[in-house]
């Protein structure tokens, strides 16, 4: 079943949510780990949810509208990865998943379904808020693009990606990227045919510089390829990766 948690509660009071709060949703069925993380993201200011099996996942999603998702890959009733579908069929939010293996099969299956960012446990509760942060920035730079959009539609070659409404086509069909792979796309069309480092990505896309990061951009990289065609993004071996396109015009300039 699930268990909320408002901001803090103590005895039968619950703490009234401020509207400015963002909205932590942990789904974890280990007891140790869900506490640890709810009681770090509490000391961060987050007003958080728990949830301990899949379909208390979706429900508490559904009715108490996170602004993010920190979700465990193996859950009991269904797994994360159908939670992940699930709740980005009813609203379109980040989630950072968690896994107990380091397979990248595993992390690209759940990119896939709509996860901006995994971690592979053991994890530190630093690194986790680090990337919470991260997260929610972008969100809001994506809220501001909006608003403020950007003139203009790059184009290189059958490829389009318009800033304003942070659509991507590929020969004039639509394709869904989560906000991490647009930004990664966008970093990597800024400077087309340069080979962008791995550490250089993480710095732009992610907001942090960790080597140990470095295999987070491998991984969505790979599924970026799988959506927009792996011949548009070169691999340098040792270095990192370029967008191998012919040279991008702007209409609206």
């Amino acid at each position: 079943m699930e268990h909320t948690d408002t901001a803090q509660t103590q005895g039968g009071d619950t703490t009234v949510t401020p509207g400015a709060q963002r909205r932590v949703l942990v789904v974890e069925d280990d007891p140790t780990i869900v506490e640890a993380i709810a009681a770090r993201m509490r000391a961060e200011g987050f007003a958080v949810q728990t949830a301990a099996d899949g379909p208390a996942a979706v429900e508490a999603a559904e009715s108490w509208q996170p602004d993010l998702l920190v979700l465990d890959v193996m859950l009991p009733g269904f797994d994360g990865l159908e939670v992940c579908r699930r709740v980005q069929a009813q609203r379109p939010l980040p989630v950072l998943m968690l896994t107990a293996r380091d397979d990248e099969t595993d992390m690209l299956v759940g990119l896939g379904v709509g996860a901006d960012d995994y971690m592979t446990k053991p994890f530190s509760m630093r690194e986790l808020v680090a990337r919470v942060h991260v997260l929610l920035r972008r969100v809001e730079r994506a809220a501001i693009a909006v608003t403020s959009p950007r003139a203009g539609t790059l184009r290189f070659g059958e490829l389009e990606i318009d800033h304003a409404q942070r659509r991507v086509r590929v020969d004039g069909e639509d394709v869904h990227l989560t906000p991490t792979e647009f930004d990664l796309l966008v970093c990597l069309a800024h400077t087309p045919r340069a080979v962008l480092s791995r550490e250089q990505l993480l710095a732009e896309v992610w907001d942090w510089a960790d080597a140990s990061g470095t295999r987070t951009v491998d991984s969505h990289i790979k599924a970026l390829r799988r959506k927009i065609g792996a011949e548009r993004i070169r691999t340098v071996h040792g270095v990192g990766y370029a967008l191998e396109t012919p040279a991008p015009a702007a209409d609206g300039a």
